[in-house]
């Protein structure tokens, strides 16, 4: 499927931040912390608005998915707004989809970029036919301890505002999982976290190379949606590069290969060309989880399908963006990744 791309950011847009799912990023003993992940996007040229509902604290957020879905639609109506950002992930995204308006999406194309349970409206912006960015968050990554590292602010900033081919992904060299304290603003902005060497990327099998549109997310979020109408029709993952990660809930190895078997039942996994799966939560269960991989590909008698390893997106730090829709290529040789196409349509 053949994606709309958003135009390009340029320095002074103004975009909106959204509590989707989380209303952490509104309570008063994180609010600081809000502030020093938006100063991050504003040290990019951006001019970013909260949106009407987004800061009003997590039992008001939670009682009313119909304010935080108003608050999404009035993002994508508005003509000033230019992108949208997620404050923070959570669980319950999903309660938004009896509010939603497809066609109100697809007639303002703009983006939105978030991760985790923000696969939700990654997946409500693919049913509405647009491209939208797995890429960080306001509370989780850009109030990163000290500075926003440079390999998340350079690729956070090519996808956004330039329309050139991303071009080869290179691992990032080092990499920290887990959450600082986020009560701590002092130590927050003073100390850096401590970030350990990265092993790189990893085939686990295939040869040659593969491409693909990508089309993915969280994985245990994608289970939730499957057999969902949001859920794309398995001919949708025809010929696709599939992108996966898992949460900080680190599902147990069964649990991992329950899921991935329930993606092979409803066709996900004949009808792809290529996967890519994100560095574990922690590397927790990395070894289990690549043998459980392995395990159900050949179920489905996919031996032959190129799997890239340990890449540096989703529940780590720190990390590239994946513009859904876009043509991406996995060099099986090198065990490289490449993304062929800009993610952001040229802004005249």
């Amino acid at each position: 499927m053949r994606l709309i791309q958003p135009l390009q950011l340029r320095p002074g847009d103004k975009v909106a931040a959204v509590s989707l799912s989380s209303g952490s990023a509104g309570e008063p003993n994180l609010r600081w912390r809000t502030d020093y992940g938006v100063s991050r996007l504003e040290a990019m040229g951006l001019r970013v608005v909260p949106a009407q509902n987004a800061l009003r604290g997590s039992d008001f957020l939670y009682r009313r998915p119909e304010a935080r879905a108003e608050d999404l639609m009035a993002a994508f109506a508005d003509p000033e707004i230019k992108g949208i950002f997620s404050y923070i992930g959570g669980e319950e995204s999903i309660r938004l989809l009896p509010f939603i308006d497809y066609g109100l999406i697809r007639r303002n194309p703009k983006w939105f970029v978030g991760y985790s349970d923000a696969t939700v409206t990654h997946f409500m912006c693919y049913k509405a036919g647009l491209s939208s960015l797995y890429g960080p968050a306001i509370l989780s990554d850009l109030a990163e301890n000290v500075a926003l590292p440079e390999y998340t602010d350079r690729w956070l900033s090519r996808a956004l505002f330039s329309a050139e081919p991303l071009g080869e992904i290179p691992p990032a060299e080092s990499f920290a999982s887990g959450f600082p304290d986020w009560g701590d603003e002092e130590a927050t902005k003073a100390t850096p976290r401590t970030f350990l060497p990265n092993r790189g990327h990893e085939l686990l099998q295939g040869e040659g190379t593969a491409r693909g549109r990508l089309v993915g997310g969280c994985l245990e979020v994608l289970d939730w949606l499957r057999g969902m109408e949001l859920f794309p029709p398995a001919g949708d993952f025809e010929g696709a590069v599939l992108f996966l990660e898992t949460s900080e809930d680190m599902p147990p190895p069964h649990r991992f290969r329950y899921i991935l078997r329930a993606l092979g039942a409803v066709g996900v996994l004949g009808a792809i060309r290529g996967m890519i799966f994100g560095k574990p939560y922690g590397e927790k269960y990395d070894g289990e989880y690549k043998a459980e991989l392995r395990l159900v590909l050949a179920e489905f008698d996919r031996q032959d399908l190129p799997v890239l390893w340990n890449l540096s997106f989703g529940h780590c730090e720190p990390k590239f963006c994946l513009p859904y829709g876009a043509l991406a290529e996995i060099d099986c040789g090198r065990a490289a990744f490449r993304i062929l196409e800009g993610a952001a349509a040229e802004r005249c």
